[in-house]
């Protein structure tokens, strides 16, 4: 059977162009759209895909042209999952559908995992969006805002997550006691609240399994852009596109501190501030920056950062602590912690060394 990838580059787009008999151009927007994916085989067979929404709310993955390639393809279904959807369906307006297959019970728990928080993410999507404008605004302690929106978004996650059969921790609700050496996934339901309730993009899911104290599967959802980020532990993806961090000259903070100035090592050039830590790490993760920190902040909580630091640890990066020992994390939702997270040892040490 032959293997199948994300069309990526445009000598693919060509090919996959002349095996669908569709101009490259047609397939150009799948690769900086995540709602399309282009998928091509050494075989010339190929595909490309539209993840959708039936009217009864179901989500569903397409097939729009299909050359060699069904649904029931393992890589189509991969995608699918990987999308949060339920089902795939044989050309838009055919009956045919094929459900998506769970990770059966014998199959790792991180896989699981990763196949409920994707659907865990799809619920969320339709639920926060759902609950704008209802409810009302209100502030937390640490003075960050609360919406209707973030315990929607954590009804409908932990509904599925719950399934996985491990505590479940999540910004949204007191910590539960969590066995020693047990695995535990911990939730951020709407990350970037501010943004979400501004409009200004991004807003994420977030979601991780920890297992002593490391990060070993996350998901991560840009839910106002739809770019996914997951691992299940090996491969980190970013719509079905392997990443890897990079060096680089541009570094992301989750603030300004307290109105002071932004300290940067001699190397970066560019300082970018998102609004949403998840989406932030992420882009360590995949190379688009090359580093994060809150060293000259009071620090982040482990719901914010668990689902990009399961990205970052299977993309090949490094997150230290001031003290320059590998971040450990505890299954505590109200402890702050501070750390840089880097695409190598030696830029993370870079930046500790510039906050003395």
């Amino acid at each position: 059977m032959a293997e199948h990838r994300a069309a990526t580059v445009g000598p693919e787009l060509a090919r996959a162009g002349d095996s669908l008999a569709l101009a490259p151009a047609a397939l150009a927007p799948a690769v900086s759209d995540p709602a399309y994916r282009v998928l091509v085989g050494d075989d010339g067979s190929a595909v490309l895909l539209r993840r959708q929404w039936t009217a009864e709310g179901i989500a569903e993955a397409v097939l729009l042209a299909a050359a060699g390639i069904g649904p029931d393809t393992p890589a189509v279904l991969e995608t699918a999952l990987a999308w949060g959807c339920d089902r795939v369906r044989d050309r838009p307006r055919g009956r045919g559908t094929v459900p998506v297959p769970p990770p059966g019970g014998d199959e790792p728990l991180e896989r699981r995992f990763v196949h409920l928080a994707a659907l865990a993410a799809t619920r969320v999507e339709t639920a926060v969006a759902l609950a704008r404008g209802t409810g009302k605004d209100e502030v937390k302690a640490d003075g960050s805002p609360s919406l209707a929106a973030d315990e929607a978004a954590h009804q409908a996650a932990a509904q599925v997550i719950g399934s996985l059969g491990v505590t479940v921790l999540s910004e949204e609700r007191t910590d539960q006691e969590v066995p020693e050496d047990c695995p535990w996934v911990v939730l951020d339901p709407l990350d970037g609240t501010g943004n979400f309730r501004a409009g200004l993009p991004p807003w994420a899911f977030s979601a991780a399994l920890v297992h002593r104290g490391r990060a070993v599967a996350g998901v991560v959802v840009d839910l106002s852009s739809g770019r996914r980020w997951w691992t299940d532990g090996g491969v980190a993806w970013r719509d079905g596109l392997a990443v890897h961090p990079r060096a680089g000259t541009t570094v992301v903070v989750p603030s300004g501190p307290g109105g002071g100035a932004v300290a940067v090592p001699p190397s970066a050039r560019r300082v970018r501030v998102t609004g949403c830590t998840a989406v932030e790490l992420c882009l360590v993760a995949d190379g688009s920056a090359a580093a994060w920190h809150d060293l000259d902040r009071s620090g982040t909580h482990v719901h914010d950062v668990a689902g990009g630091l399961a990205l970052l640890a299977a993309s090949g990066g490094i997150a230290l602590t001031p003290d320059g020992e590998e971040l450990v994390l505890h299954p505590d939702t109200e402890h702050l912690m501070r750390f840089v997270a880097a695409d190598s040892r030696a830029t993370a040490e870079e930046m500790l060394r510039a906050f003395g």
